[in-house]
């Protein structure tokens, strides 16, 4: 099992500490649930630093809705296993009040997103990514120089917390992993608990609406083509699947694109509410996706 700090002040002496040594720091915030996916994230620190940090905490400012707040799974217990088996050396835990000592009143210095923020989840979660810049902001502050490692799956998180490290200067190296996805090709997520069976089976419409733009690509598809091919696979499970964007976009800039350039630069995107639980997915244009392969044509057999 790792160690436990419920300090972040306390982590950033251990790491500091460590980097006197020589030692490389590998860091992966999270908000606890942690699952197959987070654990591929603290796997890929393991395999290059010398100490790994994770840190849970669910932080109040990326909720807009006081109930989805007090309804995110707390697993600890469950957590330090995943965390330990995956490789962690140190899990710190860190109370509301040492982040934000005013709370419940907002904190007086936050960090804001900027333009990135206010298209796709930015638009349908105001205020969301200002939450995640704060308290990244003050993680990377506490831990120091380090490799942090996030997941691709929150690709426009990423893309922000890139730009971030990027205009303030943080002594900070980003790295992305891939997607870690269930047997069906459902992306990994702790809200997918949340699912009932007949949900679930309509959520596996979204990594399929991804493989059937990836395909239209192939074909020389632009990105109309593209996203057209995403509505009609999610148009099968809709009777429980309400799509909120399906969207191809400059990676870099997040802005919705009129032509295809080079294949790396577009990234997919998708969110729907299935069954009241909000789901994110994405993709490269020829990014391996590890989803098996149903017809494109006929997207009523994702119906429940």
């Amino acid at each position: 099992m790792p160690e436990v700090s419920t300090s972040l002040a306390q982590a950033g002496v251990v790491t500091k500490a460590a980097r006197a040594q020589g030692k490389r720091i590998g860091f992966v915030p999270t908000m606890g649930a942690l699952h197959a996916g987070h654990a591929a994230l603290i796997e890929a620190a393991r395999e290059r630093c010398d100490l790994v940090v994770t840190s849970i905490f669910v932080n109040p400012l990326q909720f807009g809705d006081q109930s989805d707040l007090e309804r995110y799974p707390r697993t600890l217990d469950q957590d330090l296993e995943v965390a330990g088996a995956a490789g962690c050396d140190l899990v710190v835990t860190p109370e509301v009040a040492e982040l934000y000592p005013t709370w419940p009143e907002p904190p007086s210095i936050t960090v804001t997103a900027g333009p990135l923020a206010r298209r796709w989840e930015g638009a349908s979660r105001p205020g969301h990514f200002d939450g995640v810049t704060t308290v990244v902001a003050k993680l990377f502050g506490a831990i120091g120089p380090c490799l942090a490692v996030f997941g691709q799956k929150d690709f426009q998180q990423l893309a922000i917390v890139t730009e971030m490290v990027e205009q303030l200067f943080y002594d900070v190296e980003l790295l992305g992993i891939p997607t870690v996805r269930e047997p069906d090709g459902l992306a990994r997520s702790s809200r997918n608990v949340r699912l009932s069976p007949q949900a679930r089976a309509a959520a596996a419409a979204i990594p399929q609406a991804l493989l059937a733009a990836q395909a239209s690509a192939a074909q020389g598809g632009g990105p109309a083509a593209l996203t057209e091919a995403m509505a009609e696979v999610l148009a099968g499970a809709r009777s429980l699947l309400v799509p909120d964007y399906t969207v191809v976009v400059d990676r870099r800039t997040l802005e919705p694109l009129v032509a295809l350039g080079e294949p790396n630069s577009a990234r997919l995107l998708i969110a729907a509410v299935v069954d009241g639980v909000r789901l994110i997915d994405n993709a490269g244009l020829a990014e391996p996706l590890e989803v098996p392969t149903v017809p494109h044509d006929r997207p009523e057999r994702m119906e429940p």
